[in-house]
């Protein structure tokens, strides 16, 4: 498959962006982003455009005669209301409307800390060893095929933005599973387009900033 054609590298992008592709093909297509940086920035096109449709849309004024019409066909009506409900009636709305809170309360919770960026990370020989999912606040990191990590060494997460440079952010949890806080910094870095890259480090991560141990596993970050 030639994956310089432009009408492919595009309606490849697409798919990714909106979630259409397979698991196969999406890994496929991350290994692609990890070493073209037109293609990475064809994919970002395509996200900031999806992200575009939740923007809210503009009031727009109601006309006189819409108002005239509602008027007219209210007006004329009674309605007819008992001065009392009977307690059991009140209780029925009261349960309502608390379960109503709790619902609202609930989603938004969730809607808070769930995940907003996800990447698969593979090995040199494209087999997935990590996922990693990116909420508000924190990265959660789950080991798929890892190898063995001596106890004096740490696997470090790395931001690859498109200026090439690694940023650090932080080191993986001993047994490449748990949660790594992300800076006020790091949270925009997020929302960019960019590659993950896990390298193998002295204990406690890189001492000079950068990655000094080798590479292990790489992946796109995608929006989901």
């Amino acid at each position: 498959m030639n994956y310089q054609t432009p009408t492919l590298r595009r309606a490849l992008a697409a798919d990714y962006a909106i979630g259409l592709m397979p698991s196969a093909a999406r890994r496929r297509f991350e290994q692609l982003l990890l070493a073209d940086t037109a293609l990475r920035a064809e994919l970002a096109q395509w996200q900031e455009s999806l992200a575009s449709l939740t923007e809210a849309l503009p009031e727009q004024p109601v006309p006189d005669r819409v108002w005239q019409g509602i008027t007219a066909r209210i007006e004329p009506q009674v309605l007819h209301m008992p001065e009392k409900r009977p307690f059991w009636s009140w209780m029925r709305v009261t349960a309502a409307v608390c379960s109503l809170v709790i619902a609202v309360t609930l989603g938004l919770l969730y809607n808070r800390d769930s995940a907003r960026y996800s990447a698969t990370l593979l090995t040199a020989d494209a087999q997935p060893a990590l996922k990693v999912e990116a909420h508000e606040d924190y990265l959660n990191v789950e080991p798929l095929t890892l190898a063995a990590v001596d106890p004096g060494r740490s696997l470090e997460l790395w931001a690859i933005p498109a200026d090439g440079k690694p940023i650090s952010l932080g080191v993986i949890p001993t047994g490449g599973k748990g949660r790594v806080a992300l800076s006020d910094v790091q949270k925009v870095l997020i929302g960019k387009p960019i590659g993950l890259a896990v390298s193998l480090e002295p204990k406690g991560g890189s001492p000079t900033g950068q990655p000094t141990g080798p590479v292990l596993y790489q992946g796109a970050l995608a929006a989901l």
